[in-house]
């Protein structure tokens, strides 16, 4: 499983890049690997209001689809919309294909989030 580092992940195996008072947010290579042929990406609209944890998206594989939940506050500034036709470049690099870009609202949700090498041992413990 490939984790990248200088991300932030969450125990629900979400990732989140932070660029300023923005971040971008995906899914990591563990969750797209368990869930398969991705084949459809739901996205939320631009200027939507997300708190921590909310459903902000669902993905759909051949064998199973998934919420995604935000591990930060934020105002959404941006979808990638590239997923709508292509939902498998989750498959292809989960770290270059972001869901969705936030403004963020909490930058202390940051630090509840596990750095590349607490996430690498998160799964180690998982499998």
């Amino acid at each position: 499983m490939k984790v990248e580092k200088g991300l932030l992940y969450s125990n629900d195996h979400e990732w989140v890049k932070v660029e300023g008072e923005e971040a971008y947010i995906g899914i990591s290579d563990y969750a797209q690997d368990h869930l398969g042929d991705i084949v459809y990406v739901e996205l939320p609209d631009v200027d939507d209001e997300l708190a921590k944890e909310d459903s902000f998206s669902a993905v759909e594989s051949v064998k199973a689809a998934a919420d995604v939940y935000i591990p930060v506050s934020g105002k959404v500034v941006a979808v990638n919309e590239a997923l709508e036709d292509d939902p498998a470049l989750l498959n292809a690099d989960p770290y270059a294909n972001w869901i969705i870009k936030v403004a963020l609202t909490n930058k202390a949700d940051l630090d509840e989030l596990m750095t590349s090498e607490d996430y690498e041992k998160f799964l180690a413990e998982e499998a």
